[in-house]
């Protein structure tokens, strides 16, 4: 069983950074949707997936994908759900030719590999929501890890945790756990997911992380060390807050590159008043730094968006830049996939 180590210190230190961050970093944005995801907009359910590598062929459910770009070739990471009752998520991988997409020709069923299910009592009930991040040869996920843990009293408790899986060409996995905090001679592992690597050096990642801190959800920037998967609690530092009207807010999606020194990276916050996940873009600098930031360009319309397993909930995790176009790959309703087109230069317009 996992030890899920504790920590009062730090966790009071990441408490009094959201305290200051609920107070000082809202007021960037308003609550207005100009949806720029106007080129195309496309829909893959469960049908759309043949697994190959398992005794079940359709998932039951298959949605909050992460996303990579390999020449002209589109890879989705598709968290996939098989069994009812449990509802215990797994993640696969499938291709697409992006001109085949652009010209709305996506050839289904798509064949489907699962690469990454769950292998220790962390991570027993799923692994969900992948986010991709690859280089030199090797494929970075991370991912939630939903599962079992004993505490200090000897407790088992169920919880999140951030996962992360390092994986050869093959799909083969080298490395696989999960993250905490250190500070000292302390640790703590909070409650964390919606995480995304801007850059690897070595074994020091820079990433933007959404961990939860007594029940808050804001949105933070963090350098990790990915040989023994912890974070500096000193490192650790909010980017952004819920505005008024979310209940709350988390990263979205892997980062675009987008200069030397710019990174897009998806989104969502959290109506009080519908309830409703709409996404929008911000851009850091390497150091997860906020330089930009929209308001909402992505929300749920129809009845193929608007409905499933928790209706009006469009969520992530996959973005990529292909020539003048951005493609936002993302749940919708917690049981499908939609895929959103928009102008790369209408997108960042947006953003202020």
């Amino acid at each position: 069983m996992s030890e899920r180590p504790e920590s009062r210190a730090i966790e009071e230190a990441l408490w009094q950074k959201v305290e200051v961050a609920l107070n000082t970093l809202k007021g960037y944005r308003k609550p207005e949707i100009e949806d720029v995801f106007n080129i195309g907009r496309y829909y893959l359910g469960p049908e759309d997936f043949k697994i190959t590598n398992y005794i079940r062929t359709r998932p039951w459910s298959a949605f909050n994908p992460g996303a990579l770009k390999r020449g002209d070739e589109l890879l989705i990471f598709p968290r996939l759900v098989f069994e009812f009752y449990a509802y215990v998520s797994s993640a696969g991988v499938c291709s697409i030719n992006i001109e085949d997409l652009l010209n709305g020709n996506i050839k289904k069923p798509l064949d489907t590999k699962i690469i990454l299910w769950p292998k220790e009592p962390w991570e027993q009930l799923g692994c969900e929501d992948p986010r991709i991040f690859e280089q030199n040869g090797k494929t970075y996920i991370l991912y939630c890890g939903r599962g079992y843990y004993r505490i200090a009293s000897g407790k088992i408790i169920k919880n999140d945790a951030l996962g992360l899986a390092i994986m050869d060409e093959k799909w083969n996995i080298l490395k696989r756990g999960f993250f905490y905090v250190k500070k000292g001679d302390e640790k703590h592992v909070p409650s964390n997911r919606d995480t995304a690597f801007l850059e690897v050096h070595g074994k020091e990642a820079i990433m933007v992380t959404r961990p939860v801190i007594r029940g808050i959800k804001v949105c933070w920037r963090a350098t990790a060390n990915i040989e023994e998967l912890y974070m500096l609690e000193e490192d650790l530092e909010p980017v952004f807050a819920p505005e008024d009207w979310e209940s709350h807010i988390g990263w979205s999606t892997n980062a675009v590159k987008l200069s030397s020194n710019e990174y897009l990276v998806g989104w969502h916050g959290v109506s009080k008043f519908d309830f409703t996940y709409r996404n929008g873009l911000a851009i850091v600098n390497e150091d997860g730094e906020l330089l930009a930031i929209s308001n909402y360009i992505l929300s749920p319309v129809g009845i193929y968006e608007e409905y499933g397993d928790r209706p009006f909930t469009l969520f992530g995790n996959g973005l990529i830049k292909h020539k003048e176009f951005l493609i936002w790959v993302g749940g919708i309703g917690d049981c499908c996939i939609g895929i959103f087109i928009a102008k790369l230069d209408e997108a960042l317009e947006k953003l202020k």
